[in-house]
């Protein structure tokens, strides 16, 4: 693995980025209807972290009769739709400078096929109700495989992920996300 010109901005340094329904909606198309989790979600960089926070609610679950509490399955739904959702946001607002390169269109074609999870570890510390929750993903890590030695570039994301209600329920996790078949000029 080798560190690229991946380099966050000054400490101290934020900007925010408010919550884009358009955008969100493009993300969530994937996704039957009784299956789109994410609400509102803001954007923000600071110091060494790009993070996404939003609001979430499962009106029903879109597998299971109702468990009564947020479980690892849907866990990994909120996961996968607040991610898919700050990595749109990094392209469209160029971010960190892993996406520099990459256009919304790039995005769109690579959503579903070359944006992988290579490591998830979830804890559930108290039950969390399903029904309205809050949620936040922040990426803290880029680091990129360049394409030596017959293997294909990528760009790996090292990622902290929670969600909590009002009553005092909280989960958290750690996901490594892979970045495959990256655009042309993106860094490598």
């Amino acid at each position: 693995m080798t560190a690229g010109p991946l380099a966050q901005p000054a400490a101290g340094t934020a900007t925010a980025h408010p919550d884009d329904p358009a955008l969100r909606e493009r993300v969530l198309r994937p996704y039957r209807t009784n299956c789109r989790y994410l609400g509102p979600a803001e954007v923000r960089l600071e110091n060494e972290a790009v993070t996404a926070s939003g609001a979430f609610r499962i009106g029903e679950s879109c597998y299971i009769d109702d468990t009564g509490h947020f479980n690892a399955v849907e866990f990994n739904i909120c996961f996968n739709q607040i991610a898919y959702y700050l990595i749109a946001k990094c392209v469209q607002n160029r971010l960190p400078p892993v996406f520099d390169a990459w256009t919304l269109d790039d995005y769109w074609q690579r959503q579903l096929s070359d944006i992988l999870i290579t490591r998830y570890t979830s804890r559930f510390h108290r039950a969390i109700r399903g029904q309205e929750f809050r949620g936040e993903l922040s990426f803290t890590d880029f680091k990129l495989r360049s394409g030596e030695n017959g293997k294909a570039p990528l760009a790996l994301i090292e990622s902290e992920c929670r969600f909590w209600d009002e009553g005092g329920g909280r989960c958290t996790g750690e996901i490594q996300i892979a970045l495959t078949n990256l655009p042309q000029g993106a860094p490598q």
